[in-house]
């Protein structure tokens, strides 16, 4: 199998893979679980239901304006990366970068199709658990919709020296969230440490055959 063919499987099985996992378990959370509900796996790992408004780890800014901007950020940043994985897959560039888009994308689209159509679909879960269809309609509009996170890692506490304790790791996140940071930290540390020949610029420059004196 040539690098381009092992790329693009890459491509069609991490892709897609991903985003079901990552959509299959929240349609579970979301359908067998209230906000706030606590399933102990373990002492340091929880299934812990919680809603944000779509920022990685649960974090938001700005109110109604900023869900919307976030939502047209993520549109654009999934449509750009993919320009970058068909791209990059025509032009040679190192697989590596291959994986590291590809998990980037899929925490884009992960967490994009919550603030889509998880408002449309779904009711709210604060009291019950939620409905798929309800006769009443959703909760909120399109591109409003809630992410939904359930991977809770309290490791430890630290004691502060001025009083209280410090509980780490208390982000809650999900696959997709998982997906973005990985791949992230992963081009981070290809692209200034490794520096393979093929890096991420060959992507916005066209290649160029070198001339018999170039070659000399």
């Amino acid at each position: 199998m040539n690098t381009k063919a092992k790329q693009i499987t890459i491509v069609a099985t991490v892709i897609p893979l991903l985003l079901i996992a990552d959509q299959c378990l929240k349609f579970w959370v979301k359908t067998h679980m209230q906000i706030g509900e606590d399933i102990p796996i373990c002492s340091w790992f929880h299934i812990h239901f919680v809603e944000n408004q779509g920022m990685a780890f649960g974090l938001s800014f700005g109110e109604n304006i900023g869900k919307f901007l976030l939502s047209m950020f993520r549109i654009v940043a999934s449509g750009i990366l993919v320009w970058f994985i068909v791209n990059g897959i025509r032009k040679g560039i190192s697989t590596i970068y291959v994986v590291c888009m590809s998990l980037i994308l899929v925490g884009a689209v992960g967490n994009l199709v919550d603030s889509c159509f998880y408002g449309l679909i779904f009711n709210e879960s604060y009291f019950s658990v939620a409905q798929i269809f309800p006769p009443e309609g959703g909760y909120a509009p399109f591109l409003y919709g809630k992410v939904v996170d359930m991977f809770y890692f309290p490791l430890f506490t630290i004691d502060l020296p001025w009083g209280g304790e410090y509980l780490f790791f208390n982000a809650i996140f999900n696959i997709a969230d998982a997906a973005i940071t990985v791949g992230t930290i992963l081009f981070i540390i290809v692209y200034f440490v490794r520096r393979p020949q093929k890096t991420i610029t060959s992507l916005v420059k066209d290649k160029k055959t070198p001339t018999d004196s170039e070659e000399k």
